[in-house]
């Protein structure tokens, strides 16, 4: 079997927290010489969970944020007889499988490169997670060489793998009425719609751009900011809740589901990203996969794919 700590299929381009997909093996698992993944294989939820289970594995996915002490993973490796484990994020997700006997992977390159590696003792435990892993998969060229830089010891153990997702628009998704409940009361046709979608953190900056919007839209009334995501941090989603309250041309709309979600991407005028600290925005590449022919497309970071993304400098 196999934990793989990994974001729901959630607003924030499926990276909302750190969840754990759960895998009892019913066969021999890979030979030691594999990295353990087929290098073809996108890095996208769906993708990793249809593959191990064409593998004859049973997969179980659940929110590591749920999981609180090393001690509760303990408990759930022994009640689901799990023997592998594959963990997204360095420290949320990897510091979690340390110390349990059982073969491990990890995935990096969000905030855990360029956030958590910051502070002192994260830094310790992500090391210390990289000398437990079995192999580490970086999304870039680049992020790879950042983490072993970091962490010299990690040499030979990590591979580059581009980071992919998967959309799915709900065809009954109504446009119009989404923006009715948006607050937004005007002809479709005439409106720029300006999606923000992430969780509501302070990494995230939500915030970043609203007085801007909120300037743009005193000028050209059919130009609005929609901020769309979960709650992450609670009290700084009531600090946006009150500033987006006061400010003319922006909106605020809490979880999604996924395919309506992917049905406003393809719908709004362009993505905005905020974040001040970014690996690879999820909530882009669902952009470029909404904005694609095929209703189902699996995308990755070098694709090349054409759309409307507004990125913060």
């Amino acid at each position: 079997m196999a934990v793989l700590p990994w974001p729901p299929l959630a607003p924030e381009g499926g990276n909302r927290q750190s969840p754990l997909l759960l895998a009892p093996v019913e066969r021999d698992p890979a030979p030691h010489t594999s990295h353990g993944s087929n290098p073809q294989l996108p890095l996208v939820p769906g993708g990793w969970r249809d593959h191990l289970e064409a593998a004859g594995h049973v997969c179980i996915l659940k929110d590591a944020s749920d999981l609180e002490s090393s001690s509760e993973i303990a408990k759930l490796i022994e009640a689901e007889s799990l023997e592998a484990a594959l963990a997204l994020h360095l420290y949320r997700g990897g510091r979690l499988l340390q110390g349990h006997g059982i073969p491990f992977g990890i995935i990096f390159g969000g905030t855990d490169l360029n956030e958590d590696v910051n502070h002192g003792e994260k830094k310790k435990v992500m090391g210390k997670v990289l000398e437990e892993a079995r192999f580490a998969v970086a999304f870039t060229e680049s992020m790879k060489e950042m983490a072993q830089t970091q962490w010299p010891h990690a040499r030979g153990k990590i591979y580059v793998q581009s980071q992919g997702i998967v959309t799915g628009p709900n065809s009954a998704f109504n446009w119009n009425t989404f923006l009715h409940q948006s607050g937004i009361n005007q002809s479709a046709d005439n409106l720029h719609i300006f999606l923000l979608v992430c969780g509501l953190r302070q990494v995230k900056d939500p915030l970043y751009l609203v007085d801007a919007f909120s300037e743009w839209h005193r000028e050209e009334p059919n130009v609005y900011m929609v901020i769309v995501g979960p709650e992450v941090d609670p009290v700084f989603t009531r600090e946006v809740g009150a500033r987006v309250k006061s400010a003319a041309g922006v909106r605020l709309i809490r979880e999604m589901p996924q395919g309506d979600l992917h049905a406003a991407l393809k719908n709004c005028f362009a993505v905005v990203n905020s974040s001040v600290s970014e690996g690879m925005s999820a909530a882009i590449l669902e952009e470029f996969g909404c904005r694609s022919p095929s209703p189902q497309n699996a995308v990755s970071s070098g694709d090349g794919a054409s759309t409307e993304v507004v990125t913060r400098r």
